[in-house]
Formats: structure tokens, sequence, C-alpha cells
């Protein structure tokens, strides 16, 4: 009965090709577990986002003005953008930026400076709803005044 089973695999069996195979599939599943990977990257003109397709099948894609060193780039360096870290990053060698997707999909775009500075422009920001908003609260009285604390 060994001797047929022997015959069935094509290998040898060593203690070193087991520690080999062993340590390669925890290598693999500790990438896999790292957070999301991409499959493709490109910058898309007609949308002006850059679009990654991750390896889940997933599509996310960003305005490159939301992010610090791309606001300010031409379509053609936008275009110049590969993959690296096994999926997990984008690089534009042209604009030497370099960026985490795990931390792009978790919507950091920069540096905490410029997340500061985002949140200030968008704060900014004017539209109709936000004009009717505020007139409807003035006729209210305007924001409450803070209430006043009663330490002794």
């Amino acid at each position: 009965m060994a001797n047929q089973w022997q015959q069935n695999w094509d290998f040898e069996f060593t203690e070193e090709a087991l520690a080999e195979e062993i340590a390669q599939a925890e290598a693999e599943a500790a990438l896999a577990e790292d957070g999301p990977r991409a499959k493709s990257v490109q910058y898309n003109r007609e949308r002006n986002l850059v679009e990654v397709q991750l390896q889940n099948g997933a599509i996310f894609a960003f305005p490159p003005h939301l992010v610090q060193g791309l606001d300010t780039a031409t379509p053609e360096q936008l275009d110049d953008v590969w993959l690296g870290g096994n999926g997990q990053s984008l690089h534009w060698p042209s604009l030497d930026a370099d960026f985490s997707l795990p931390a792009l999909v978790q919507g950091i775009f920069g540096s905490r400076n410029w997340m500061a500075e985002l949140g200030r422009k968008g704060g900014q920001k004017t539209s109709t709803a936000k004009h009717q908003a505020a007139r409807e609260n003035g006729k209210k009285g305007g924001r409450p005044k803070k209430a006043k604390s009663s330490r002794m």
C-alpha cells in the first residue's frame, strides 16, 4: 500500500521542503490580511478620477484634487501611475508621490496638516442649500447661546 501511495506523488517528501512550503503559505496568508490590494490602477480623464480595481473585484475611485501632491498635477502626470507593494501602494514617479492603498481607502489623502486644510476648505464652501439653512436658522434667532455652567 505504501508503494502505491508513493507512486501517485511526483515529489520527494523532506522536512526542509515541508518547512519551506509552510513558510511560503504563511507569508501569502499574511499578505492577504494586510488590507485591500489593487489589481490595476488608471487615471480616467473624462471623469477626473483615479480608479483602482481591487483584487476582490471592487472598484475604488477618488478625485486627484483631494490628494496631497496630486492636486496640481496635469492629466499627463496623473496618467503615469503604477502599482507597488504587491498592490498595496500607488506611485506617481513624475510627481514623486507615493500612497498606501489602505490609507486612501480609509480616506487619508495626505498629512495631518493636509487633511485639516481639506476640512477647513470644505467648511468654507457655499451652496444654495447652505444659504437657505442659514436664513432659516436666522429666523429662529440664530445659533443658540451656550448654556452657562453652574459651577460653584
